[in-house]
C-alpha cells in the first residue's frame, strides 16, 4: 500500500492512497464469500452461490462494491495508523479507481487537531480595573433591600400607577368574535413591565377598583400567535384589585431585622465591605477574561469545522440545562421564538468558534507555562462531585469515568493556567492592590455536566488516556478529546 500525506486546509490532512491490485482481488474473492453466506438464492445453499449468480440475484456491481467498502475501511485505518495521524471525526473518503485487475486509489480528507502557534500573551498593555465603590452605589443597594423587604398593601384613594401590583379580568374579540386565549376571570400583573401587548397596560393606568374600560389594540405584526399578528381586536378590562408596595423605613429596626447589624451604620459597612469584595472577584475575573482574548487574538491555528460543530452541542447543551432551571421546554421555547435548531446553530457558530479557539490556545499555553494538575487534585475533584451532586448519577458516572476524568483535569489545567497568568502579573506589578481568587466550586461540574450531555470532551489531550486504534469511529471520538 503507497500513501502519500499533505497538509490541507482547516488542520485537515489528504491521504492519496493506492492499494495493489492482487490486494482488490483478495477483497473480491471475500466479499463473494460474505454474500453468499447472507443472501438467500434459490437453488443454492447459504455460502455455495457464485458470483455470477449473485450479481444476478443483487445487482451487477454488488460484489466489487462490497469489496471496495470494506478494503476502503481497512487500508484507511491502516494508513491512519502508519502515518501516526489521530483524526477528531472520520475523513471524507472518496474512491478515485476501483476496477478489478488496477490498484484501487482513494482519497481521505481528515480533520486533525489543531496545531497552534502562540504569539505574545504577556506584554499586555492594559490592567485590572476595580469598581470604585460610593455611596450613592450603597445607597442604590439598600434602596433595593427595602424593596425586597416591602409589604402590599390596598390601594383605595388613587386610580392605578406604574409600579402597582393589580389584579385584572378582560375579555377581547376579532371582529366581533371571541378568540381562544382572548379572555381571563384574573390576571396578576405589576403595572409597567409590559406583560401583555404594547399599549395594553396604558388602558389600565388611571383606573380604580372595580372600574372597567374598552379600548381597541392592534397585535404586532412580530406576534407568536400568527393568527393574530398584525390583526386589531377589542378588549374589554376590569382593574378587580390594587396593590402598592410599602417600603420599610431606612433606620435601625430595618437593619436588625436583616441580621446581626447593631444599626444603619453596620448595614451599610457590611454593604460597602461585600460590594468591595465582589468588585475585586469581578476585577479578577474580567482581567483574566482580557488576557485570554489578547493570546488567542495573537495565536495563529486554523479549527476544523468538526471542533467548532462539537462546541456548538456543548452550547446547545447548557441551552437545554437553562431553559429547564427555569421550567422551560426547548419545544415550548422554539415554538415561542420561532427558531428552529438549526438557527440556533447558525447564531451560536461565531461564539463556537471562539470557545474552541480559546480552549486550544489555554491548553497551549499550559504546555508552555509547564502547568500540571496531579492525579489526587482529580481525585479531590471527583469526591467533591459524588458528595455534591449525588443526586445527579449521570453526572456523577461521567465524573468518575475515565473520559471524565480526563475532561476534570484537562479543565483544571486551563483555568489554572489563567488564573497563573493573573497572578504573575501581580507580583510583576507589586503596586497594584492584590486581587484574591476566590474559587468556583462549581465552574468544573458544570462544565462536566454540558460535556457528558453532548458526548464531547475537551479539546486537550489529557481529555483521553489512550487511542484504540482498532475501531475508526472510537480514533475519531477520542481524538477529538
Amino acid at each position: 500500500m503507497n500513501v502519500t500525506v499533505s497538509s490541507a486546509p482547516k488542520s485537515t490532512v489528504r491521504l492519496e492512497i493506492e492499494v495493489p491490485p492482487e490486494r482488490l482481488d483478495h477483497a473480491v474473492s471475500d466479499a463473494v464469500r460474505a454474500l453468499s453466506r447472507r443472501t438467500r438464492v434459490p437453488g443454492f445453499r447459504p455460502g455455495k452461490a457464485p458470483r455470477a449468480v449473485l450479481e444476478r440475484h443483487l445487482g451487477e456491481g454488488a460484489v466489487l462494491d462490497e469489496a471496495v467498502d470494506h478494503l476502503v475501511d481497512t487500508t484507511y485505518r491502516d494508513a491512519l495508523i502508519a502515518n501516526e495521524i489521530l483524526p477528531l471525526a472520520r475523513g471524507d473518503l472518496e474512491v478515485v479507481q476501483a476496477e478489478e485487475g488496477k490498484p484501487l486509489i482513494f482519497r481521505a480528507t481528515v480533520p486533525v487537531r489543531p496545531e497552534v502557534k502562540l504569539g505574545d500573551y504577556r506584554d499586555f498593555n492594559f490592567v485590572p480595573e476595580i469598581d470604585d465603590i460610593d455611596d450613592a452605589r450603597i445607597e442604590q443597594v439598600t434602596d433595593e433591600l427595602r424593596d425586597q423587604h416591602s409589604t402590599l398593601a390596598p390601594v383605595e384613594d388613587r386610580g392605578a400607577t406604574n409600579g402597582d401590583y393589580a389584579v385584572i379580568g378582560y375579555a377581547a374579540t376579532r371582529d366581533g368574535e371571541p378568540f381562544e386565549g382572548g379572555s381571563s376571570e384574573r390576571v396578576p400583573l405589576i403595572l409597567g413591565q409590559e406583560r401583555f401587548i404594547p399599549g395594553f397596560e396604558d388602558h389600565i393606568v388611571g383606573l380604580r377598583n372595580g372600574e372597567s374600560r374598552e379600548f381597541d389594540l392592534t397585535f404586532p405584526d412580530d406576534y407568536p400567535e400568527a393568527s393574530l399578528a398584525g390583526h386589531e381586536a377589542h378588549f374589554s378590562v376590569e382593574l378587580k384589585e390594587l396593590r402598592e408596595k410599602i417600603p420599610p423605613p431606612l433606620d435601625d429596626d430595618f437593619a436588625a431585622s436583616l441580621g446581626d447589624y447593631p444599626d444603619l451604620v453596620a448595614l451599610k459597612a457590611d454593604i460597602r465591605s461585600r460590594l468591595q469584595r465582589s468588585a475585586i472577584d469581578r476585577a479578577r475575573h474580567e482581567f483574566a477574561d482580557r488576557i485570554i482574548e489578547y493570546a488567542v487574538a495573537n495565536a495563529t491555528l486554523e479549527l476544523p469545522d468538526v471542533l467548532i460543530e462539537q462546541e456548538v452541542e456543548i452550547m446547545h447543551d447548557e441551552f437545554r440545562s437553562s431553559l429547564a432551571r427555569q421550567g422551560i421546554s426547548e419545544d415550548a421555547y422554539i415554538k415561542v421564538t420561532g427558531k428552529t435548531s438549526d438557527e440556533l446553530h447558525a447564531d451560536w457558530r461565531p461564539r463556537a468558534e471562539q470557545r474552541a479557539k480559546v480552549l486550544l490556545v489555554l491548553t497551549k499555553i499550559a504546555e508552555v507555562e509547564g502547568v500540571v494538575v496531579s492525579d489526587a487534585d482529580v481525585v479531590e475533584e471527583v469526591d467533591r462531585a459524588r458528595a455534591a451532586y449525588a443526586g445527579d448519577a449521570k453526572l456523577v458516572a461521567y465524573m468518575e469515568s475515565d473520559r471524565g476524568r480526563g475532561f476534570i483535569r484537562s479543565t483544571l489545567r486551563r483555568t489554572r493556567t489563567a488564573e497563573k497568568l493573573v497572578d504573575d502579573w501581580l507580583a510583576a506589578h507589586p503596586d497594584h492592590p492584590p486581587l484574591p481568587h476566590v474559587e468556583d466550586d462549581d465552574a468544573v461540574a458544570s462544565a462536566a455536566a454540558a460535556a457528558s450531555a453532548a458526548g464531547a470532551a475537551a479539546t486537550d489531550a489529557d481529555a483521553v488516556p489512550t487511542v484504540d486504534h482498532e475501531e475508526s469511529d472510537e480514533i475519531a471520538a477520542s481524538a477529538a478529546s
